[in-house]
């Protein structure tokens, strides 16, 4: 049977992040947004709660829970969002004090995406969501980008449980026209592309995968422009490969959860075209309405068994192109903010995750 790389992102937000404490003042991260879930709507699934308790995951015993768990059920690589905001790391803990002591003696393995967007009221329960109120910005320019990724190249990118594509440490990026913007053009960032990979040769690692995150496409009206713009970055800037971070990228953020998938799996074929490559992804729902007090709509009908026909097509895609990394990507460990969350809760219990598992293995 073949064997594959199945990927949950983490969001290492369920920790005391001192930076965020204006968000959540009672320091433990956003599990101070997940207590007060409340309806928006009759019907609405309010408040999720998980099963396992409002755990620290910059605890390395609960990592550790949360490493044998996902190994238990056919994950064996996780994709963690790393932050930097003002010369400086965010959200760490969670990977340097939980994730990367628990792995230990393990088969897990980890990569990171840079979730290089700004911080905005995203974050603040109280407030609609407004991307236009920036508090921290995530664009860097080539001079913040250099030592920011000495950093990340010589405190993970060599770790022996780093994941690699063709003996390469695989490097996400979430946002990149932001980063092309703080850069200040393709052509910078292709050469600053350049020089990254040559920094990674130089220490013996080989080279540097460099992984986008997909999304050519907004289906949402009179974005067509910023859509267009995507497509040019994507193909001048030469990646490695893709994969997508939430089908809400491609398919909006409302719907019936197969019309929803189905949208978003319709752009496979012109990912892989565009980036030369791409790794498939199912997303498992989306319901924001935790992060905005006014949002009346989230994606509708998911369950584990329709979330695993999905797994089998993400599957499928793989065994089609041997010639690439049997990767496949999962939205999310841990998203309980945005309803997109394979650890157990009192609502399907632990049935997102056996799904992985009757799926893969």
């Amino acid at each position: 049977m073949q064997n594959y790389d199945v990927a949950a992102y983490i969001w290492p937000s369920y920790h005391y992040e001192p930076r965020m404490e204006h968000f959540w003042p009672e320091k433990d991260g956003e599990w101070y947004t997940v207590r007060r879930a409340t309806p928006h709507w009759p019907g609405h699934k309010m408040p999720r709660k998980p099963l396992l308790g409002y755990q620290d995951e910059a605890d390395p015993a609960v990592m550790r829970q949360h490493v044998e768990l996902a190994l238990e059920h056919g994950i064996n690589v996780f994709i963690v969002d790393w932050y930097w905001y003002e010369n400086a790391p965010c959200f760490e803990r969670q990977l340097n004090e939980g994730l990367l002591p628990a792995i230990e003696g393990t088969d897990m393995q980890f990569y990171l995406m840079w979730a290089n967007h700004p911080v905005t009221n995203l974050w603040n329960m109280y407030e609609d969501t407004d991307w236009g109120a920036v508090q921290m910005p995530g664009a860097v320019s080539r001079e913040e980008l250099e030592p920011m990724f000495t950093r990340i190249m010589t405190k993970y990118l060599a770790h022996p449980q780093y994941y690699r594509i063709d003996q390469k440490p695989v490097f996400s990026i979430f946002d990149c026209s932001g980063l092309v913007r703080g850069i200040g053009g393709i052509p910078e960032t292709v050469d600053a592309f350049g020089w990254m990979r040559e920094q990674c040769a130089a220490q013996g690692l080989n080279g540097l995968h460099i992984q986008a995150i997909a999304k050519l496409i907004k289906s949402s009206p009179g974005r067509e422009e910023k859509a267009s713009r995507a497509h040019e970055i994507a193909v001048s800037l030469g990646f490695d490969s893709a994969t997508s971070y939430q089908f809400c990228m491609s398919s909006g953020g409302q719907g019936e959860y197969r019309l929803w998938a189905e949208d978003a799996l319709s752009y496979w074929e012109d990912y892989a075209k565009a980036y030369s490559q791409y790794f498939p992804h199912v997303s498992i729902g989306w319901d924001d309405t935790h992060r905005n007090p006014s949002e009346k709509t989230c994606v509708a009908g998911s369950c584990p068994a329709v979330f695993a026909e999905y797994l089998s097509r993400a599957k499928a895609y793989a065994d089609r192109h041997p010639d690439q990394a049997p990767l496949v990507t999962i939205n999310s460990w841990n998203e309980w903010t945005e309803g997109s969350y394979l650890l157990p809760d009192d609502a399907f219990g632990y049935g997102y995750l056996e799904a992985v598992r009757r799926v893969f293995g």
